[in-house]
């Protein structure tokens, strides 16, 4: 059995180029959210359709997993696309914007499933020339619904024997077109939620000596808060914390009784995650009780862990888009995004990494970013993402 060279597979992405920019322009228009995606999932099949695949989908998920079988024995891979849109409205003016009112398809989600699927026809093709098994997952819920979590309990990594590789790619605007971006180690930050309410006593507006305003309370709160994590979490190993959504009081001449308070926590390390999580707690209660006020942390929704590339597994996939692209497109980043991912609940169990797919728009010079309602891709990088799918499985 001969190696296809990776010139030969770019040729061949290039060639599935134009129903791959269908299949995503159709996943665009008709965006759905959440865990249950019913119609993404049928053009998925539809896609999958004559390959000689195995061929499942969830139960607890609209999820489409397909094996296909190699010609000799070798590693198992697993390839991922997540297929859930974003739910907010578009204001791209594309031609295929979305149809379905406050959904949009704002991460490249409807990118990674069209480009899964054209790698999918590719490594069908050469089949013979495979060793081992490639294991696509087709996943619903990425967009905090945790559905990479679903299908690990639902044995997506036991039910087609051992997997030994894992490899995803998250399309991005910010990047070059056509490039690969990645690191080893922390690559995207753990994400959590928090909501503090912070109660006082209410009264009038003119004479707040006879209330307890928790108004500026909370605002110096949020200001302890920035300092708190400047000054106790390590600088080599940060975390961020945004205090994003504040809301009290009902008109202007009223002092409320309460202020609600909702952030996020992002961190890149369970280390930094723990201590700030912690800290916010201590930091809101003491600074209340300083004006007599009493702060409660009345729920933390604790979201994805750490994305941790696996150092090997970075090695070979900025290889490989060497080998494919020139040495020049495939990049070592500097610094991890703060952005996060439910494919670190797969790398948490499968030596793996994940790559960033630069799409930046031709001629723009800044462009919308991810969970933009103008974000645009250069659809023409799918190509690369078809053929750097392939190659991670055929490699």
């Amino acid at each position: 059995m001969t190696h296809v060279p990776d010139a030969t597979l770019l040729e061949s992405a290039h060639a599935l180029l134009e129903p791959a920019v269908g299949l995503r322009r159709q996943i665009h228009a008709h965006p759905e959210l959440g865990l249950d995606l019913p119609h993404t999932q049928q053009l998925v099949l539809q896609a999958l359709k004559g390959l000689r695949l195995e061929v499942s989908t969830g139960s607890a998920v609209t999820s489409v997993v397909a094996v296909l079988e190699g010609g000799r024995p070798g590693p198992t891979t697993l390839l991922r696309a997540d297929m859930d849109a974003l739910p907010m409205p578009e204001g791209t003016g594309l031609p295929y914007s979305s149809e379905i009112e406050g959904a949009m398809h704002a991460c490249g989600h409807d990118a990674h499933v069209a480009m899964l699927a054209g790698a999918a026809t590719l490594l069908a093709e050469h089949r013979e020339s495979l060793a081992g098994r490639v294991v696509l997952m087709f996943q619903p819920g990425e967009e905090g619904h945790g559905g990479a979590r679903v299908m690990l309990d639902e044995g997506l990594l036991e039910r087609f024997g051992p997997v030994d590789r894992a490899f995803a790619i998250h399309i991005t605007p910010i990047f070059p077109s056509g490039s690969i971006n990645t690191k080893p180690g922390a690559m995207l930050a753990s994400a959590d939620e928090f909501r503090l309410v912070v109660s006082g006593r209410g009264g009038h507006a003119s004479m707040p000596h006879h209330a307890i305003d928790p108004l500026p309370v909370a605002c110096e709160i949020v200001t302890s808060l920035q300092s708190m994590v400047t000054r106790r979490v390590p600088i080599f190993d940060p975390a961020v914390l945004t205090v994003a959504h504040i809301a009290g009081g009902t008109t202007f001449n009223v002092i409320p009784e309460e202020v609600t308070m909702e952030g996020t926590v992002r961190a890149l390390s369970p280390e930094s995650r723990e201590l700030v999580l912690g800290r916010l707690r201590e930091v809101a209660e003491r600074v209340a009780a300083a004006h007599m006020c009493r702060a409660e942390l009345s729920s933390v929704l604790t979201s994805y862990p750490v994305t941790l590339n696996d150092h090997t597994e970075v090695a070979r996939a900025l290889r490989v888009a060497g080998s494919i692209l020139g040495a020049a497109q495939a990049v070592e980043m500097s610094y991890p995004i703060m952005g996060a991912e439910d494919w670190s609940y797969v790398l948490q169990r499968v030596p793996g990494c994940m790559v960033f797919l630069g799409a930046a728009p031709p001629g723009v010079d800044e462009p919308a970013p991810n969970h933009s309602n103008r974000m645009v891709l250069d659809e023409a990088a799918m190509a690369t993402g078809i053929a750097m799918y392939a190659a991670m499985a055929l490699g």
